[in-house]
C-alpha cells in the first residue's frame, strides 16, 4: 500500500524555523520529523510513500531524493491548496484501492497493521485514528469543599481525530472541488455512516509550536520513539 503524506503547508506557528524550511524538515535529534514518520511506516513495512508537496517543497524534495529503501513519489500541490485538494492532486499515483493518508507533522506509536486490519473490518470508506484527548492542566479530585488527590494532566473520556488514516478510492466521490477535509468530506462520510474510529491509547505527538519541537526533542534523548528502537 501507498502512504500519501500531506506535508505542504506552511507552518506560520513555527515561523522561527519556517522562515528558512518547510515545517517537515524541522529536526527531531538529528532528523526532521519527516524522515521519523517515515521511518513509522517502515516498521509496519510500509515502504511506497506520496510526498503531497507546497511550501518549500524543493527542500523536501532534495533532502529526500535517493532515500534508500523506500520509493517515494513527490507531487506539487500548490501553496494555498486545503488538505483534501491536495489528496485530489495525488489521485492519478494512487495504485490500490486502500491507501494511507497521514499529515507530515504528526508522530504516533499507532500500529499501522492493525489498523488497517481493522478498517478492513469495518468495510467502511475511510478509517481514522481517535486519540485520547489529554487535559492541559492538572485535575483536582474534591469532596465538597476539601482537595482529596491530584492527577496531573490525566486523559480525558473524548477523543479527537489524530490523522492516520486508511481511505478507500470511494471516497473521491466525496472530495468535491473546494472541499476542505475535516469539515466537508469526513462530515459527509459521518453522515453517511461510512468512517470508523480506531481508538488508539498510546503515544500521538503533532508538531505545532515550539513547546511540541522541544517535547518531541526530549522524547528524542530519552529514547523513547518507538520506531527508533
Amino acid at each position: 500500500m501507498q502512504v500519501v503524506v500531506l506535508c505542504g503547508g506552511k507552518g506560520t506557528r513555527l515561523s522561527e524555523y519556517t522562515e528558512e524550511i518547510p515545517k517537515p524538515l524541522i529536526g527531531i535529534g538529528p532528523k526532521p520529523i519527516l524522515w521519523h514518520l517515515v521511518q513509522m511506516y517502515r516498521k509496519f513495512g510500509q515502504k511506497d510513500f506520496i510526498f503531497c508537496l507546497g511550501y518549500k517543497g524543493d527542500k523536501i524534495r532534495d533532502y529526500f531524493k535517493g532515500e534508500k529503501g523506500v520509493n517515494i513519489e513527490f507531487v506539487d500541490t500548490g501553496l494555498e491548496t486545503n488538505k483534501a485538494e491536495r489528496i485530489r492532486k495525488a489521485r492519478r499515483l494512487i495504485k490500490d484501492d486502500d491507501f494511507f493518508v497521514t499529515y507530515g507533522d504528526d508522530l504516533s506509536d499507532v500500529n499501522i497493521n492493525a489498523l488497517y486490519k481493522f478498517h478492513k473490518k469495518n468495510n467502511k470508506i475511510a478509517t481514522l485514528t481517535a486519540v485520547n484527548l489529554e487535559s492541559p492542566f492538572g485535575i483536582l479530585e474534591l469532596d465538597k469543599n476539601d482537595v482529596v488527590g491530584f492527577r496531573e494532566k490525566p486523559k480525558l473520556d473524548h477523543f479527537m481525530n489524530g490523522g492516520f488514516y486508511v481511505f478507500n478510492k470511494k471516497i473521491f466521490r466525496y472530495m468535491k472541488k473546494g472541499y476542505d477535509l475535516e469539515k466537508d468530506v469526513l462530515r459527509d462520510l459521518a453522515e453517511a455512516k461510512q468512517i470508523a474510529a480506531f481508538k488508539h491509547s498510546g503515544f500521538w505527538k503533532s508538531m505545532n509550536t515550539l513547546k511540541d519541537v522541544m517535547e518531541l526533542n526530549e522524547l528524542y534523548k530519552k529514547g523513547r520513539l518507538k520506531w527508533l528502537r
